[in-house]
């Protein structure tokens, strides 16, 4: 058996960081794919998008706009697909109904040839299939965009799932995405309500996604963390990875009992149990987020494995979030002031954590919040939706655009879904009370000694290292004075009106001062001439500059009258 059969792969073709160089074939096969993407756009009402058809009000009716998106992107394919899925995350730039329709997809594909497997499998490993696995299904378990899951197992007797990259899954990826960019680009310019949307941007996070999702190892490290971190519990199991077996296109983990959570038959479960597997499933995750920071950011049915109504396991680790000490205790505090009903402090508490707006907008979000709380004040916690609360209360902060950092948005879809599956298991679960002992558990840990010691120790040095920085940020700022390079920008409210008035205001000055200066050079003019042609005593050279600053005068007191102004 061998040591180490790890390898580091070279040659992959070039990716996301730039349009990579094609050949013609690729050429043609990019042009009949945008041709097959138009046509499926078309059949579903959105051709208008790719220049196909014509756009008719009837087709975007909420109603069935957001199934025909879900549908188009189904049958466009597997990359479609996960984009789907990540706009599903994204409620604060797609409508409300789309997002609830887009997290039904499911990233299924059609399974590759056992050939194709053991062609993969063996390049990676650098031994045959047989010598790496003594048995080995070919049959997969389930199948997916970028790769497939069979079962083998190992020299030892050790059953293992074995998850195997298809062969053109990287160019395929990226052949897609460069279309996307494409795609984005042209429904930008079509759409008027994507002005105000960046979807080259969600392109972006599409790819960065992929690109981890495509590196197999980074899935074994986020399973080995989450993995540490439940070691003590015997509730929750996670797959231990077999590293030797593992590279960046092939990864091998125990094979983990239970059922997945998608194909149990809950109807022959008593209520009773479905209480506690709802309760156990909802508590992993609490425990995930608030306890540990570190969380599996899909807990879809198909990645939950149920052996009873205490005991599963996780799998599938490609997509996790992570959140910092300091992020989770200003969660808490959140979590607190919406069940205690505090609405003054919730804008604070949402600055806190990194949601930017501007300070204009506080009144209207505490407003806006409070109304939401209020209208729940006299309902019990137990009798609480709790998908409902939060999902008003996110939806209230994109409607407002406020801007939310992009591990809260993970933490917003990772909360949907779960409270879904929660309800699907037991429809009465009471959310904020699994929630509410983790939140105190937290929220009293950060009052222990060690940990006051530990975060003022970290205060001090922040304070500390910012004082002695204080010295040179001034010596740089007067170096600035010196060589004349210092800027200052002001940003005034209303900055755009004030200076048209401003403006206004300085043209009629310049006029008035032009009005008098024919008037006085004409007087003058017409006082010290003796002789010359006369018309009611008037020099005959003064009257034109006199017509005229009356001409510019009447004009003057016509604007002023237009404007209301004086």
């Amino acid at each position: 058996m061998p040591t180490d059969t790890r390898r580091v792969r070279t040659g992959r073709p070039a990716t996301w960081a730039g349009a990579p160089l094609v050949s013609r074939s690729e050429r043609r096969q990019n042009l009949a794919r945008v041709a097959e993407i138009a046509q499926v756009a078309s059949r579903h009402g959105f051709g208008y998008v790719l220049g196909k058809g014509r756009f008719r009000r009837d087709e975007d009716l909420p109603s069935t706009r957001a199934r025909r998106v879900r549908e188009m992107l189904e049958e466009l394919g597997p990359t479609f697909v996960k984009f789907g899925q990540l706009l599903s995350t994204r409620p604060d730039v797609v409508p409300a109904d789309i997002c609830a329709e887009l997290r039904q997809l499911q990233d299924a594909a059609r399974p590759i040839g056992f050939d194709e497997v053991r062609g993969v499998v063996e390049a990676e490993l650098g031994l045959t299939v047989e010598q790496v696995f003594p048995e080995f299904r070919e049959e997969p378990l389930a199948s997916a965009s970028i790769g497939q899951v069979h079962e083998a197992v190992l020299p030892d007797g050790t059953p293992v799932i074995v998850k195997v990259q298809r062969p053109d899954a990287e160019r395929q990826l990226n052949a897609d995405i460069q279309l996307l960019y494409q795609i984005a680009r042209a429904a930008k310019e079509r759409i008027s309500r994507l002005q105000v949307i960046d979807v080259v941007a969600a392109v972006d996070e599409l790819a960065r996604s992929v690109r981890r999702e495509l590196d197999y190892e980074v899935e074994g490290r986020n399973a080995m963390a989450i993995r540490g971190n439940f070691a003590s519990s015997d509730h929750v199991l996670i797959p231990q990875v077999y590293w030797p077996y593992t590279t960046s296109r092939v990864l091998t983990m125990q094979h983990a009992p239970g059922t997945p959570l998608s194909r149990l038959d809950l109807s022959e479960w008593s209520s009773e149990e479905r209480e506690r597997l709802a309760r156990r499933i909802t508590e992993t995750w609490m425990e995930m987020v608030f306890l540990h920071g570190f969380f599996h950011a899909d807990p879809h049915p198909a990645n939950i494995l149920v052996e009873d109504a205490d005991r599963l396991s996780l799998v599938d680790f490609g997509i996790v979030e992570r959140l910092s000490r300091r992020d989770r205790e200003n969660a808490i505090g959140l979590l607190m002031d919406i069940l205690d009903g505090n609405v003054e402090r919730l804008p604070r508490r949402l600055r806190a954590l990194g949601v930017k707006y501007p300070s204009r907008q506080e009144e209207e979000l505490a407003e806006s919040l409070g109304v939401i709380l209020e209208r729940y004040s006299a309902v019990s916690l137990g009798n609480i939706d709790a998908r409902a609360v939060l999902g008003e209360i996110f939806q209230t902060i994109y409607q407002m655009n406020v801007a939310l950092p992009p591990r809260w948005l993970m933490l917003d879809k990772t909360l949907a879904t779960l409270a879904g599956v929660g309800s699907e298991v037991y429809p009465d679960l009471d959310v904020f009370s699994v929630a509410r002992p983790y939140a105190q558990r937290l929220l009293m840990d950060s009052y222990r000694p060690d940990r006051l010691l530990e975060k003022g120790r970290n205060d001090l040095g922040r304070y500390a290292a910012a004082f002695l920085e204080y010295p040179f940020q001034l010596s740089d700022l007067l170096d600035e004075f010196k060589g004349g390079e210092f800027t200052l920008t002001a940003r005034i409210e209303q900055l755009e009106e004030v200076a048209e008035r401003l403006q206004s205001a300085v043209n009629r000055m310049a006029l008035a001062i032009i009005a008098a200066a024919f008037f006085m050079g004409s007087a003058v003019a017409g006082a010290t001439l003796d002789s010359g042609p006369r018309v009611f005593n008037f020099a005959v050279i003064m009257i034109p500059g006199v017509i005229i600053s009356i001409g510019i005068a009447l004009f003057l007191i016509i604007g002023m009258l237009r404007s209301g102004r004086w």
